[in-house]
């Protein structure tokens, strides 16, 4: 321990180092594996506004202590030694929540306040520095806190996967990987994991199975999916530490030799009975199964796909999805159980890990309205059109009229032409039809970028072997091409598309289920591409599903004897959901597509019958625009007058909630709950040494300074900024500021030099602002070179730095002295 040190001099970095981590080293603890400092859990909630984005500031753990890097035991937060040694107490129990540890220790460098959560007799205690618990006193009352049984210790305290790279799982990530393979060690069969799109769900399955499997738990595992996409982005990403121990199941052949198995449920089982290759092993061959999106595919009970979840019903089956099943037919919950850990949209966008959107709503007059054709008006195939009114539901399902499919077109191209015409875009559409013509119009109206490369824009549908092989490209952030893909089912879900920048919708979405995935395909963040946020583009209403308590809520078992209207809806749409979009759409390249049965129609109406990227549920001839009852199924109209008749505007605020707000009030609410009135932040302002300080903390609140200049002017100073949009004070500018300040004549108690430079600053502080004259790098540029170099004309004109930081400090209270806006 240091002694004979003055604490009260020191910084909180000093304490740390010379009284903290010397009491926690002396007892023991391994400073390589089990004491890590400066431990973000957080990445900071980004806040949009316009085209700009700012991140909040987040704190680390000052020190969090483990007993193997897989598993967490305890939170120390320092302060400095003027403080009380239990200050950083409450700071230090939000890092424990976070982490689910339930020791917790502050100080000051004098000793320890120990919350123990195992202890609740006596809650706090204040301990001496050289009286810190070993590593072994730790994990003795941990394991009798969490009820762990000594049997099941060896598979419980299994490291996670170590790559090398630092990498290490985020704070929910171990989270849902302790509590899954706690779970199993104990005898659980049955799991299910609720994680949003974006939050590295294939990542934690992974780290289960790596410690289920090191521990030799689960000897094979398989990994079971409906998708080729999935498959194979898991096996060559996440899962390729596996090296040799896996493989992919092709072929309808099941190869023992391996114990890691990926493969989609249509290369295990079929119609007939010698497509069920599931079968060449027996029941009990896994004992592991993940369910990757298992909210398709096998959920319901009555899918053919079940069967193989059945048939391995002693393995202990793990269901990985970001939106459960939960309607009167089909639900997860009553599968795998109530989700073992839930990580949701709005968590991932408040701790920075994922995507905020702000959502553009269009509304087209003839969608809102609705259009009526005059008596026994022909279309352009030569149909009579049915006589009663088309609505928003009837656009591009049952009625397409060519001037809507341009004018979203063009609404498409606009935006696009203000974020950026490379920003990587996906625009979902009804069906094919709708998609090829939605592909044709926008091509038509971007011939240059066209000329550039033929697939800026692209139809990447299930139908479409040519757009479905530039997928990857899509996706692939280093691929400039395809820009813009339009699709109808085949991206809704399983599409790892990080640089989505722009999401549109002109497809009607009454599936929460189906929405939510969806909304996932622009929820990735991608620092290194400038993706921070993501704008979705609405034509159908479809973002009214936002306001849906189910859209972020917990996930409820709802299944029932009856189907509700809705919930034929949903049902139908996610059958559409599980048909997409693998290179061969039944499976393997050698399956026959032939021998795969089709769904039957959940429905038909009169006017239309719902379609997917494989064609309509009737099962009629995909070539032809007639149903069974000789009706037609669209209508192809032009020359009709279309227009916009609004356009909303909408951010994720910081509550979740979706609002229609200027930046303006969006300031005003933030600035409400740093300061309680003017005067209060007028003196702070003042206060404050440095105004960069309260500039840069403003902005970690979300506060852009450059989106509140584009809304209420440039050339004023943050202080007139916030003193004129949140208390109405008439500001003034920085040059107005600066032209006071020569007028009192302040300079003439300095000598030459330092008048000089002093007025100079004055200058750069009208040009460019207060952060400007705060910085010494700026004695390095012009005009300042011409005078000297900068420590030459601090010692020259002030004395020295002391001297010339306290002639700083007037300069800036001379700026800000007599002028503070007044009331008009």
């Amino acid at each position: 321990m240091a002694s004979g040190i003055n604490k009260a001099k020191l910084t909180e970095t000093d304490i740390i180092t010379k009284f903290i981590l010397p009491a926690v080293k002396n007892v023991g603890w391994d400073d390589m594996t089990q004491i890590r400092q400066e431990v973000k859990l957080k990445e900071g909630m980004v806040i949009v506004r316009g085209q700009m984005a700012a991140r909040k500031r987040v704190k680390s753990a000052d020190i969090v202590l483990y007993h193997k890097p897989s598993m967490p035991l305890a939170v120390i937060e320092a302060k400095a030694n003027k403080h009380e040694v239990g200050k950083g107490m409450q700071q230090a129990l939000g890092y424990a929540s976070l982490l689910e540890v339930p020791f917790v220790f502050a100080s000051n460098g004098d000793g320890f306040i120990f919350h123990d959560k195992t202890n609740l007799a006596q809650l706090e205690t204040e301990i001496r520095l050289e009286d810190f618990p070993t590593p072994q006193q730790l994990w003795e009352k941990y394991c009798q806190w969490k009820g762990y049984k000594t049997e099941n210790l060896p598979v419980i305290a299994q490291d996670y996967h170590d790559d090398g790279t630092g990498k290490a799982p985020r704070y929910y990530q171990l989270q849902a990987i302790n509590k899954t393979v706690e779970a199993i060690a104990e005898g659980q069969n049955r799991l299910l994991l609720v994680m949003a799109t974006g939050t590295g769900k294939t990542y934690t399955a992974f780290q289960i199975i790596w410690r289920l499997w090191k521990a030799r738990a689960k000897k094979r595992i398989l990994f079971l999916a409906d998708r080729n996409i999935l498959v194979d982005q898991t096996r060559i990403n996440d899962f390729q530490p596996f090296g040799t121990a896996m493989t992919k199941i092709t072929g309808r052949k099941v190869d023992p030799a391996y114990e890691i198995h990926l493969a989609l449920y249509q290369a295990l089982t079929g119609p007939e009975e010698d497509q069920k290759a599931y079968k060449q092993v027996d029941p009990d061959f896994f004992d592991l199964i993940i369910i990757d999106e298992c909210h398709r595919g096998s959920a319901s009970e009555e899918s053919a796909w079940r069967e193989i979840l059945e048939y391995f019903n002693s393995a202990t089956q793990v269901g990985l999805t970001a939106t459960p099943k939960e309607t009167d037919e089909v639900s997860n919950i009553e599968y795998f159980g109530d989700p073992i850990y839930t990580y949701s949209l709005k968590q991932g966008i408040e701790d920075g890990f994922l995507a905020p959107y702000k959502v553009v709503r269009v509304d087209i007059d003839i969608d809102v309205q609705g259009w009526r054709p005059y008596k026994e008006q022909i279309d352009k195939k030569g149909n009579v059109i049915e006589d009663r009114i088309y609505n928003q539901k009837d656009m591009d399902r049952t009625l397409v009229i060519d001037e809507r499919t341009q004018l979203v077109a063009q609404t498409v191209t606009n935006y696009l032409t203000r974020i950026g015409s490379m920003s990587k875009t996906i625009i979902f559409c009804n069906d094919i039809d709708h998609a090829e013509r939605m592909r044709r119009a926008l091509a038509n109206l971007n011939p240059e970028q066209m000329a550039k490369n033929d697939k800026y824009v692209m139809r990447i549908t299930g139908d479409e072997d040519l757009g479905k092989g530039q997928l990857d490209n899509f996706i692939n952030s280093k691929k400039a091409y395809p820009v813009i893909a339009v699709t109808s089912e085949l991206m809704t879900t399983g599409v790892d598309a990080k640089t989505c920048k722009l999401v549109v919708l002109d497809q009607s979405i009454q599936s929460m289920t189906k929405f939510k995935q969806i909304i996932g395909r622009g929820t990735r963040i991608d620092e290194k591409y400038g993706k921070l946020w993501f704008t979705i583009m609405d034509f159908k209403k479809a973002t009214e599903l936002f306001a849906d308590e189910r859209f972020d809520g917990e996930p409820v078992q709802i299944k029932q004897t009856h189907t509700s209207d809705y919930e034929t809806e949903e049902a139908l749409d996610d059958i559409v959901d599980g048909l997409d979009d693998i290179e061969n759409p039944f499976g393997e390249e050698d399956i026959d597509p032939d021998s795969i049965q089709e769904p039957e129609a959940p429905y038909e109406t009169s006017n239309s019958t719902m379609s997917d990227d494989f064609g309509s549920f009737d099962n009629s001839d995909d070539s032809t625009d007639w149903n069974d009852e000789d009706k037609v199924r669209k209508f192809y109209v032009n020359g009709v007058k279309v227009k916009a008749i609004a356009e909303r505007i909408q951010y994720y605020d910081t509550d979740g909630k979706l609002v229609t707000e200027s930046f303006k009030d969006y300031t005003r609410k933030t600035m409400a709950k740093q300061f309680a009135s003017l005067d209060e932040f007028t003196k702070k302002w003042q206060d404050s040494e440095r105004k960069q300080v309260i500039i840069d903390e403003l902005a970690e609140q979300g506060i852009i300074w450059e989106a509140l200049e584009e809304e209420v002017g440039k050339g004023l100073d943050p202080f007139d900024l916030i003193c004129h949009v949140v208390y109405d004070m008439p500001p003034l500018t920085r040059r107005e500021r600066a032209d006071n300040v020569k007028k009192r004549n302040y300079f003439v108690k300095y000598g030459e030099t330092a008048q000089q430079v002093l007025s100079q600053l004055l200058d750069k502080y009208a040009d460019i602002g207060v952060q400007e004259i705060e910085n010494i790098q700026v004695l390095k540029v012009t005009p300042f070179d011409q005078i000297g170099r900068p420590n030459e004309i601090v010692k020259k004109g002030f004395g020295g730095k002391p001297q010339y930081d306290e002639a700083i400090r007037e300069l800036e209270s001379e700026i800000y002295q007599s002028d503070e806006p007044k009331s008009a």
